[in-house]
Formats: structure tokens, C-alpha cells, sequence
């Protein structure tokens, strides 16, 4: 037998990008689909990344010697808290008292209390949030004060008439006027505004710039509640906080009868909850676009099924002139391979723009495609396109050059 002969790679190559050249359309066809459907998991991956990103930074900034109280107990693990703080019984401010005094380890708490109403001065109105807190609440969320001051480090129960408000509803109410020293008037209480809140005072997504904020016993009063919407703890530096937070369910089962029915949760539960929850939610739209590859290797599979058809007479000549069934093979496997890298390598492109478009759009989220999504992205096109090829490959393969030849 004589030894087959063999085919150098950069032939290979040039009689590839020859044949695509020749045929521009369907080789322009198959390179915007591999391209659409890389770049569509490049963008998808980059949404949840910055989304998760986004979400676990809003959290991570609370630190990690704080603890959160909601009424309403759906875990025992204090994972996901319950949203709607549906409880027997709510979590009062008296009790809230008296955790700050029994409870050891606590440095600072700052009760909730949430509401919305049209907040007006003079002839101006503006339906805005209230939020019921203290001074504490400020260092926990790391709100600065652009003007004035704070809410003053009072008891709890006193319900001093004083506000601090945002910057976009002072702006509402008092335009370029001074607001500090002012008075506003929030349905038949007024205020007097001491403070004007720096920047937006972002809040987990919320805008804390059109809102007010005035001592919790006040906004019970506005609101005609009892209860506490959440209770925010700084935990004592050196103390164990899972120790706190034993403490302090121990102790609201006291206050509620011995019934525990509030919820206890740390920062890092919250993180793994959601980093949890927004992986599953990033490869699952993942998986949605990576179905696009796959649709694009069947379209591979048609063109290349119609090439053969066209190239009959060239397959049977090349057959004529010595070519194996495997160099057939590989020239039309190198067709999809090339088509798939350049679609690849365009995809790539065309995610990180509209990535950075993304960024400049939205800079507060950081949206960032993982280098294992490029990979994934890229070696998923590649492989669909060879396997999806490797039919009609193989059928060329194995036609007669006679026959082949005759089909002219």
C-alpha cells in the first residue's frame, strides 16, 4: 500500500478561507448567527453578574457585626426573611427598649417604622417616604448629612418634632432657599427640619433623597402603629454575633409569651441566601441563550448538508486526484470550525460593547462578563458547529469519485 498523502495545515487553511470567500453570503449567514448567539451569553451572564454584584454590595455594606429583626417567623435558619412581617404580634417599641438595655453586646439599635405622606411647606406638597428611626440608623446605612444635623441621640420614646429630609425634597419644598430652621408639615404634625440628608442615600435600590426622616415615636404617632417595621442592631466589636442573635430570639420569645415569632437574621445569611438565588437566576438565562448555539449549529448542519450538494463534482474530483474520505472530511469540518471561530470571536466583540454601553448607562451596577462565560461561550459555538457538521462531512466523505464525478 502506498502511504497517503498528506495535506499541510496551511493549505488546509488557505483552501478554507478560499471557498468562504467564494461564498460570501451563506459564509456571512453562518458567522452573524454563531456571533448573535455568543454574544447573547456574554450580555445574559454580564446582567446577572452585575445584578448579583449590585445586590450583594447594598447588603455587604451593613457589615457584618449587624443583625436585622423582622416580625414574622417563616425559618428557622433566618435565611430569607418574611417580607410582609406578617406576626401574631408585632414587635413594639418598648420591647425594642428593652432589648437595648438587656440584651449584652448591643452597641447601637435603630428601629423602622415606614410610611408615606404628603409632606408640604407653605404653598408646596410632595408625597413623600417617611422613615421612623433614630440617630443610630444613619451610621448603620452610612448616610451623611450635607446640611444641618442628624436626628438627635434621644430616648427612644420621644417624639421630638424634628426632621431631616433629602436632598431632592428639599429641593421640592424649598428650592435654593435654606431649609434648616424651617417647618413642614406632615398631615396634622409639623416639623422642623434640622437636617438635609448628602447625595441619594441609596437604599437598597430605593432613593432616599425624596425622603423624610423623623424620630420613631413621631412616625408612631403619625401612623397610629405600634409595631416596628425592622430593627437594625450594631453588634459590640469582639462579641460573638451568633450569640447576640441567640440572645435576642430568646428574649422576644420571652416578651411574646413564649411564642418565637420573630426573625432574626445576620448580613451574611442575606448574602448567601441571595448570591445563591442570583446564580441559579444567572446560569438559568444562561442555558436560555446558550440554546441560540445550538440553533446555530443546525444552521451550520443545513448549509454545510447544502454545500455538498453544490460541491458534488469538486468532492469527486478531489476523490480523482487521491484525497482520502478523512481530507474530505476535514475541509468541510474546517469550513464550520473557521466560521465558528470568527463568529465566536465577534460575539466576544460585540458583548463587551454592549457590556460597556451597559456600564456607562448604568454605572452604579457593575456589569462584568466571568472569563469562564467567554470560554464557555466560545468553546459551546465551536463544538456545536463541528458536531453539527460532522453529517454532511461524512456524507462527502464517503462519495464515489465515479459517482461523483457523473452527477456534473
Amino acid at each position: 500500500m502506498g502511504k497517503e498523502p498528506h495535506v499541510r495545515v496551511d493549505d488546509l487553511l488557505r483552501f478554507t478561507l478560499l471557498v468562504l470567500t467564494r461564498q460570501r453570503f451563506r459564509s456571512a449567514m453562518l458567522l452573524f448567527s454563531v456571533a448573535i448567539g455568543v454574544a447573547s451569553v456574554v450580555i445574559l451572564v454580564a446582567l446577572g453578574e452585575g445584578a448579583r454584584q449590585y445586590v450583594l454590595g447594598e447588603f455587604s455594606f451593613i457589615g457584618k457585626d449587624s443583625l436585622v429583626i423582622f416580625p414574622g417567623r417563616k425559618t428557622t435558619t433566618g435565611a430569607m426573611p418574611p417580607i410582609s412581617g406578617a406576626s401574631a404580634r408585632d414587635i413594639t417599641l418598648q420591647e425594642v427598649m428593652l432589648l437595648e438595655r438587656n440584651v449584652t453586646g448591643i452597641e447601637s439599635i435603630a428601629p423602622l417604622v415606614l410610611g408615606s405622606v404628603p409632606v408640604s411647606h407653605r404653598n408646596r406638597e410632595r408625597d413623600s417616604m417617611v422613615l421612623g428611626t433614630n440617630a443610630a440608623f444613619f451610621a448603620a446605612r452610612q448616610l451623611a448629612i450635607a446640611q444641618g444635623e442628624g436626628l438627635p441621640q434621644s430616648a427612644l420614646d420621644e417624639g421630638t418634632p424634628v426632621a431631616v429630609i433629602g436632598q431632592k425634597l428639599k429641593q421640592e419644598l424649598f428650592a435654593n432657599r435654606r431649609a434648616i430652621g424651617e417647618w413642614v408639615r406632615l398631615r396634622d404634625y409639623r416639623f422642623r427640619v434640622i437636617g438635609v440628608l448628602e447625595g441619594r442615600g441609596d437604599s437598597f435600590g430605593m432613593d432616599l433623597s425624596e425622603a423624610i426622616f423623623v424620630p420613631v415615636a413621631a412616625a408612631q404617632s403619625l401612623f397610629d402603629v405600634h409595631g416596628m417595621f425592622r430593627v437594625i442592631l450594631k453588634v459590640r466589636g469582639g462579641v460573638d454575633v451568633e450569640q447576640v442573635k441567640q440572645e435576642l430570639r430568646a428574649r422576644m420569645k420571652d416578651y411574646h409569651g413564649g411564642i418565637e415569632d420573630v426573625t432574626v437574621v445576620s448580613p451574611d445569611a442575606m448574602i448567601q441566601t441571595f448570591d445563591g438565588v442570583l446564580q441559579v437566576l444567572t446560569l438559568g438565562v444562561s442555558g436560555i441563550a446558550a440554546i441560540s448555539l445550538l440553533v446555530a449549529g443546525i444552521l451550520v448542519m443545513n448549509l454545510t448538508l447544502m454545500s455538498v450538494r453544490q460541491r458534488t463534482a469538486e468532492i469527486g474530483l478531489l476523490k480523482a486526484l487521491g484525497a482520502t474520505a478523512g481530507q474530505v472530511r476535514a475541509i468541510f469540518l474546517a469550513e464550520a470550525g473557521t466560521l465558528a471561530c470568527g463568529g465566536a470571536l465577534a460575539g466576544l466583540i460585540i458583548g463587551q460593547l454592549v457590556i460597556a454601553v451597559l456600564r456607562r448607562l448604568f454605572p452604579a451596577i457593575p456589569f462584568q462578563a466571568p472569563t469562564w462565560a467567554l470560554a464557555a461561550a466560545s468553546a459551546l459555538a465551536i463544538l456545536s458547529a463541528l458536531v453539527f457538521a460532522w453529517l454532511p462531512a461524512s456524507q462527502a466523505a464517503r462519495l464515489e469519485p465515479v459517482l461523483a464525478l457523473g452527477r456534473r
